[in-house]
């Protein structure tokens, strides 16, 4: 097996200098920190890529209601495991991240959303909590951080959702604008960062922005924490550079039988085996071939699968997992599965999956979050790709 990927470690290294980074930290200004996050070239590690200087940037300009930083730990997506692996390691990072943060946009008042399935986080994490508020205590800066428990729903890791939950509320996305960074959790301005994003910014305020620039592409700079699930004899959570193809990927972490792999978990992307060496793992840029952004999730699939099975298992997932709130997604998911059911047993032939294809299309168009959007994004890649499989 070649191993041509450089493994890092830059995320899990326990290093013990929460203090003096916080220190250090906050005898700077609020405009060099965020001048060192957007030069870092940092953008968000749950998928979506926005860039984090700017997020905090916005939310420290905005004015009125009290504001808030918010950890999203809501790991939901299939095939994710590793922010449950940073919480366990070094929770110090990913809280300073939050204090620094607080101290940069004006915030009070912390919350880490934790998947419900991570309740037995909680009294290890209370207690780093109770630690880190003392060192908050001797910087003199008045920030407090408290644990929610979520209940268990994919839809929650939508921002807008978590913040309907947080709220009391069924968890149900919100009409954008108006954005977190202006009215957000009860209606204040609010910064919300994943685990890995606020690990990173630890390392950027440690470091300085450049030594995390040197690492990964153009358009996607830094490292990027991997879950390495499905047929592979190594799995497990690797630390990488941003801008690998698919095919050094699947080179390292492959069984030397790949036929393909799941970027992203289900809301991700289903990419061929003939694809591997033009696909590379990165936000979308000027990066040669085409690149793909990844929240952690890599599932690999060997010739032993079946796809349509494969994309069976997310589709009721999706069906499970979808609010109700919208109809494009309520509807549309079931009809999805419903249709290539259908398609498999020879009730439609194989031209109905082009009317499938149209609606997961509309789907993207005009679901109103992250969750009926994405569905196209599998459904298509492996519909596609695999059309034999949906057949026969």
């Amino acid at each position: 097996m070649n191993k041509s990927l450089k493994r890092l470690d830059l995320i899990f290294k326990n290093e013990h200098d929460a203090d003096v980074i916080l220190e250090k930290s906050l005898k700077r200004s609020n405009e060099e920190l965020i001048e060192d996050l957007i030069s870092s070239g940092l953008k968000g590690r749950g998928g979506a890529g926005f860039p984090t200087g700017l997020k905090w940037k916005l939310s420290a300009e905005a004015t009125g209601k009290e504001k808030y930083v918010i950890c999203n730990a809501d790991e939901g997506e299939p095939g994710t495991f590793k922010d449950r692996e940073i919480l366990s390691s070094v929770p110090h990072k990913v809280m300073a991240g939050m204090a620094i943060c607080a101290r940069i946009i004006g915030s009070q008042k912390g919350y880490i959303y934790l998947r419900g399935e991570y309740k037995f986080l909680v009294p290890q994490l209370n207690k780093t909590i109770d630690e880190f508020h003392e060192l908050l205590d001797k910087l003199n800066l008045d920030f407090r951080i408290e644990i929610f428990l979520g209940c268990g729903a994919y839809i929650c890791g939508e921002e807008t959702s978590l913040f309907e939950s947080m709220e009391g509320h069924r968890g149900e996305p919100r009409n954008k604008p108006p954005f977190p960074t202006d009215a957000g959790y009860k209606g204040g301005p609010t910064v919300i960062n994943n685990v890995e994003t606020l690990a990173h910014t630890y390392s950027i305020f440690k470091y300085g922005p450049e030594k995390f620039k040197d690492l990964g592409v153009k358009d996607s700079r830094g490292s990027k924490v991997f879950s390495v699930s499905g047929d592979t004899p190594t799995p497990g959570i690797y630390e990488l550079e941003f801008g690998m193809t698919l095919q050094k990927f699947v080179d390292d972490f492959g069984d030397g039988d790949a036929k393909a792999v799941q970027v992203g978990g289900a809301a991700g992307f289903c990419v061929p085996r003939k694809k591997f060496d033009k696909t590379v793992i990165g936000y979308k840029g000027k990066l040669t071939g085409v690149s793909l952004p990844t929240g952690g999730s890599m599932m690999i699939f060997n010739s032993s699968r079946s796809m349509y099975n494969v994309l069976h298992n997310y589709l009721d997932f999706f069906v499970e997992e979808s609010c109700g709130q919208c109809t494009p997604c309520r509807v549309g998911t079931q009809q999805l599965l419903l249709g290539i059911e259908a398609v498999k047993r020879g009730d439609k032939s194989s031209l109905y999956l082009e009317q499938l294809l149209s609606l997961a299309e509309t789907m993207r168009i005009t679901a109103k979050c992250g969750l009926g959007q994405s569905v196209a994004n599998s459904f298509s890649s492996i519909v596609e790709n695999f059309r034999e499989e949906m057949i026969y």
